[in-house]
């Protein structure tokens, strides 16, 4: 990977797991000097170019913590992009902060961040601009649990209004219903343990449904950087991540990347963005699902196909320029996440030959053969999960040095 340009400001990453890691990873293919905010068991800090935040330890969690942590840290600036919804919420703040002028970030106010992260406001949003979503119904209270057409709609699930504590506690994205009786003691349900819910329709068709346009707003307005996914398979199947994705042409999916332009443009946006579309066979629309507001779990293949929106996020929070991204960049290439495609091709039966075949030629996600550690750790993880606590570290010990 890039070596280190002297003279240059740092990076901190804020979050944890596959997408810090991935953060980490394009910054350091353009030299950018970096250090992560996250626990020191995680799975970023397993990599060759981990180096924790200097000063009073911080784990990258955002709040009061968070703060005393910058104001302690011996670095005269530095450059934070976020790697969680949180995180970005919280950085939306930063800049009218007395850490404003010595921590700089590239974010979109707090109102887009809010609109964007309340899946039940940026719905109504999305109407109001005439852009294709999913049905879709907030549920407050049984009354609205009454309103819902359940009888003309196709599949139908309850998800969360904000994910990230959802994921947490349920440990799913989204839990069907197949009756307003269903509909009515799930939202019971949830209502008790304090979660916003809606009810949603399912797009239907297969897991290669999904697209995402990934990119870079700049602080002008303008699209630095754009990049086409296609999910190809994905794990668990209903709720799940991609496992298997790869890069398309933009000009293949016009509709996507012109409504995503319309919603960011709306609001003004800035700073790094993944969306996430389903093709309905039903009309041939492409229905936005979410925005996610910063940096994503597969940044890093972008950034190997030329788009890095991790080094345009640096650039743009210093008011540098921000060079524009290839739009013609090499499509068909493969991203695997080997852990969660072997069991959707368990699932769905895929033949192995095939499989095997894609995962040789992919880009493994998490797994480099420069950067070994972060993957060996998270293979000593399932290993510990399955046969107990006592499975050793492959990766060892990180010995990073403070400064």
């Amino acid at each position: 990977m890039g070596g280190v340009e002297a003279g240059r400001i740092p990076a901190i990453v804020m979050g944890r797991g596959p997408t810090a890691l991935g953060i980490l990873r394009s910054l350091v293919l353009t030299g950018i000097p970096a250090y992560v905010a996250c626990p020191p068991d995680d799975l970023a800090a397993r990599s060759r170019w981990y180096r924790p935040t200097p000063g009073v330890p911080w784990d990258g969690r955002p709040g009061p913590q968070a703060l005393d942590a910058l104001r302690a840290m011996p670095l005269p600036h530095a450059v934070i992009i976020p790697g969680a919804d949180d995180a970005a919420m919280w950085l939306a703040d930063l800049p009218a902060s007395e850490l404003g002028a010595r921590f700089v970030t590239s974010t979109s106010s707090r109102t887009a961040q809010e609109l964007l992260q309340d899946k039940s406001v940026f719905a109504g949003y999305l109407a109001a601009a005439h852009v294709p979503h999913p049905r879709t119904f907030q549920l407050g209270s049984l009354a609205d649990v009454a309103t819902v057409p359940m009888a003309q709609l196709d599949r139908v699930f309850i998800k969360p209004v904000n994910s990230q504590r959802f994921s947490d506690v349920v440990g799913a994205k989204g839990v069907w219903v197949s009756s307003r009786e269903a509909l009515r003691d799930t939202w019971a349900r949830f209502h008790a343990q304090g979660f916003s819910v809606m009810a949603q329709e399912y797009v239907p068709g297969p897991a290669s449904g999904h697209f995402f346009i990934d990119g870079f707003r700049d602080r002008h307005g303008a699209y630095a950087g754009l990049f086409a996914r296609q999910r190809m398979r994905m794990s668990p199947p209903d709720f799940g991540n991609s496992s298997c994705s790869r890069a398309i042409p933009l000009d293949s999916v016009p509709d996507a990347v012109r409504h995503v332009r319309r919603v960011l443009d709306g609001l003004d946006y800035r700073g790094i963005f993944s969306a996430e579309f389903k093709h309905d066979p039903r009309d041939g629309e492409y229905r936005i699902i979410e925005v996610n507001t910063r940096a994503w779990t597969y940044v890093e293949f972008a950034a190997r196909h030329g788009v890095n929106v991790c080094d345009m996020a640096w650039r743009d929070a210093q008011g540098l320029p921000v060079p524009s991204a290839p739009r013609d960049y090499a499509d068909g290439g493969l991203c695997v996440d080997l852990y969660h495609d072997i069991a959707s091709v368990r699932r769905q039966r895929v033949p192995t030959l095939g499989v095997i075949a894609q995962w040789l030629r992919a880009d493994l996600h998490v797994f480099r053969a420069d950067d070994p550690r972060p993957a060996l750790h998270a293979v000593a993880g399932m290993f510990r999960k399955r046969f107990g606590q006592h499975a050793p570290d492959p990766a060892g010990d990180v010995r990073a040095t403070r400064v």
